[in-house]
C-alpha cells in the first residue's frame, strides 16, 4: 500500500512539474508537496528528454539553432509556469516601494520591463549555454542542471516562509511539517547521486552552486517580499538551471 502511495506521489510530482499527461489525482498538489523530495528525479527525467532532443537536433542543424530549440523543448516539457514566475519575479524586484507593493507588482497580469529584461537574458543565455555543449555531453549536462534546478525549489520551501497565502503555501507547509529536515536531506542525496553519476566532480560542484544560489534567492525574496511565493520558486527553477549550466560549462574547461 505504501509503495502504491509513493508511486502515486511520484506521478503527481510529474503531473505538477511537467506537461507530461500522467493524470494528476484530485489530491495531486497536496501529494506533490508531500513528495517534494522526489523533485530532483523528475528534473533528471526532464533533462534527459531535453538533452536527447538537443543531441538529435545537433546532428541535423547548427548548434546555435539546436540550443534555441532546446530551450523550447525544456519549456514544452516543463510548461511555462516557471518562466511566468521568472517574469513576475523580475517585475517584483524592479518595483520601488514596500513589500506589499512589490507583491502586487508580481501579481499584476501585465508583464513589465523588469520581467521582460530578466526573462530575455535568462532565455538567451541558457540557449547559448546549451549550444556550447556538444555530443552526448549535452544529455548529461541537462540531466544534472534540471535535477538541481528542481532541488532548489525543495531547499527554498524548507528554508523560507510564505510571503502570502497561495500555491506556494502548500509546499512550504509540507516542508515545515514533521520530518521536513529529513525530506530536504533526501532531496540532497538524490540530486547529489544523480549529479555525481553523470558528471562526477563537476556534478558535485553544480550541487554546491545550487545550494548557495538557493540561499541567495531566499535572502533576496525575504528582503523584497518577506518570504517566498510560487513566482519565486518558479524563478528559482529558471535561475538555478542557468547557474548550474554555466558552472558545468566553466568547470569542464578546467577538469
Amino acid at each position: 500500500m505504501t509503495s502504491l502511495y509513493a508511486l502515486t506521489g511520484f506521478r503527481n510530482c510529474v503531473g505538477f512539474l511537467t506537461r507530461i499527461p500522467v493524470g494528476m489525482t484530485r489530491e495531486g498538489m497536496q501529494q506533490a508537496a508531500s513528495y517534494m523530495p522526489l523533485f530532483p528525479i523528475v528534473g533528471a527525467l526532464i533533462g534527459f528528454l531535453a538533452g536527447a532532443s538537443v543531441w538529435a537536433m545537433e546532428l541535423l542543424m547548427p548548434s546555435y539553432v539546436a540550443g534555441m530549440l532546446g530551450v523550447g523543448v525544456i519549456l514544452l516539457v516543463n510548461g511555462v509556469q516557471h518562466m511566468d514566475g521568472l517574469l513576475d519575479f523580475g517585475d517584483g524586484l524592479m518595483c520601488h516601494g514596500t513589500r506589499a507593493q512589490k507583491l502586487r507588482a508580481m501579481r499584476d497580469t501585465q508583464t513589465g520591463a523588469g520581467g521582460l529584461s530578466l526573462g530575455m537574458v535568462i532565455l538567451v543565455t541558457t540557449a547559448l549555454g546549451i549550444a556550447s555543449v556538444h555530443g552526448t555531453s549535452i544529455i548529461q549536462t541537462l540531466v544534472v542542471s534540471e535535477s538541481v534546478a528542481k532541488f532548489s525549489m525543495v531547499v527554498e520551501a524548507w528554508g523560507s516562509k510564505s510571503a502570502h497565502q497561495g500555491m506556494n503555501t502548500v509546499f512550504v507547509n509540507a516542508m515545515h511539517a514533521k520530518r521536513g529536515g529529513a525530506k530536504v536531506i533526501i532531496g540532497l542525496i538524490e540530486s547529489t547521486f544523480i549529479s555525481a553519476l553523470f558528471l562526477r566532480e563537476i556534478g558535485l560542484l553544480a550541487v554546491l552552486v545550487t545550494i548557495l544560489g538557493s540561499l541567495i534567492i531566499i535572502a533576496v525574496a525575504k528582503s523584497n517580499f518577506g518570504g517566498i511565493t510560487g513566482d519565486v520558486m518558479g524563478a528559482s527553477n529558471e535561475l538555478i538551471r542557468l547557474l548550474s549550466l554555466l558552472s558545468i560549462i566553466g568547470a569542464s574547461k578546467w577538469v
